[in-house]
C-alpha cells in the first residue's frame, strides 16, 4: 500500500470519527432540550428525599413545555405547549418567580384553588389534616459553606401521606419552628404551592417562594444517576484520588425520585 493511499484511508477515518461524535452530540442536545436534563442538588431544602450532591434527570415531557424548558429561555411564546397538569406530590424544578435565572426542586403541595396551611408542624389542605406518622431518626453532618464548623444534627422523620395515597419522608429539626405554623394560603388559579420536605430548612411557598406560575415549571424529578458525599469535609478528598470510591453514594444510583 502506498504512502497516498495510507493517507487517504487515515483521512477517511478521522472523518468517520468526527461523523460519528457530532451525530452522538446532536442526539444529546435533542435528549436534553426536549426529553432529560440532569440537575444537581445544591442544597439540603428536599433532605432526606434529595441530598445534597445528588445529580438526577427531570422529565421535561411531564408537563410540557414553557420558555424556561430551554437553553438561555427564549421569549419565542407565552404559556406552555403539550402542557400536563402537575400531581400534588410530584417533586419540581422550576424557576423561582422572583428571579428567573434560579433553579429551585421543592414537591408540589397545593393545587390551583386549594388552601393550605401549616399547624403545630401538621399540614392541611383544604381544612384536613395530612396523616403525620413518626418513623425514624435521620443523622446527618452539616456545615456552613467553608466547612469551618460542623456538627452532627438529627432529625426526627416523619411519613406524610397525601389525600391521593402518595407516602413520602419530611424532617423536622424544631417542635415549634418558624414555618410550622402559618396563615392559610389560597392557592390562585394558575398556580401552585412548593414546599420542601426538610420543614425547617426550606425557603418554598410559605415565605420568600410563594405562588409558582405553571410557566415557570420546567419538569418532574425522576430518577438519580449519581451521587457524590460534597457536603462532607471528610469525604471527597480531591487530593487522594483513591478515596474517590468510598466517597461516592453507592447505593442511591438509579433511586427513583418519589
Amino acid at each position: 500500500m502506498s504512502l497516498e493511499t495510507n493517507s487517504k484511508a487515515n483521512a477517511g477515518s478521522w472523518s468517520e470519527t468526527a461523523k460519528i461524535v457530532v451525530q452522538a452530540l446532536a442526539i444529546a442536545m435533542v435528549v436534553r432540550v426536549f426529553f432529560f436534563q440532569p440537575f444537581n442538588i445544591p442544597s439540603g431544602s428536599m433532605k432526606s428525599t434529595l441530598l445534597i450532591g445528588d445529580y438526577l434527570f427531570v422529565s421535561k415531557l411531564s408537563y410540557g413545555y414553557s420558555r424556561f424548558s430551554f437553553p438561555f429561555s427564549p421569549h419565542l411564546f407565552s404559556g406552555r405547549v403539550f402542557a400536563a397538569e402537575p400531581k400534588r406530590g410530584d417533586v419540581a424544578v422550576f424557576r423561582l418567580p422572583q428571579d428567573e435565572s434560579l433553579d429551585y426542586i421543592k414537591r408540589v403541595i397545593g393545587l390551583p384553588g386549594d388552601e393550605v396551611q401549616m399547624k403545630s408542624g401538621i399540614l392541611y389542605i383544604n381544612g384536613k389534616p395530612i396523616p403525620k406518622v413518626y418513623k425514624d431518626e435521620f443523622a446527618n453532618k452539616e456545615c456552613d459553606q467553608y466547612f469551618r464548623h460542623c456538627r452532627n444534627v438529627v432529625y426526627k422523620r416523619y411519613e406524610e401521606t397525601l389525600p391521593e395515597g402518595l407516602t413520602y419522608t419530611v424532617l423536622d429539626l424544631e417542635p415549634e419552628g418558624d414555618f410550622d405554623t402559618t396563615e392559610v394560603f389560597k392557592v390562585p388559579p394558575g398556580h401552585y404551592f412548593m414546599m420542601g420536605d426538610n420543614r425547617d430548612n426550606s425557603a418554598d411557598s410559605r415565605a420568600s417562594v410563594g405562588y409558582v406560575p405553571f410557566e415557570n415549571l420546567i419538569g418532574r424529578a425522576e430518577v438519580i444517576f449519581f451521587s457524590a458525599a460534597v457536603d462532607d469535609p471528610e469525604a471527597m478528598r480531591w487530593l487522594s484520588p483513591w478515596t474517590w470510591p468510598f466517597d461516592i453514594r453507592w447505593n442511591r444510583f438509579f433511586n427513583l425520585v418519589r
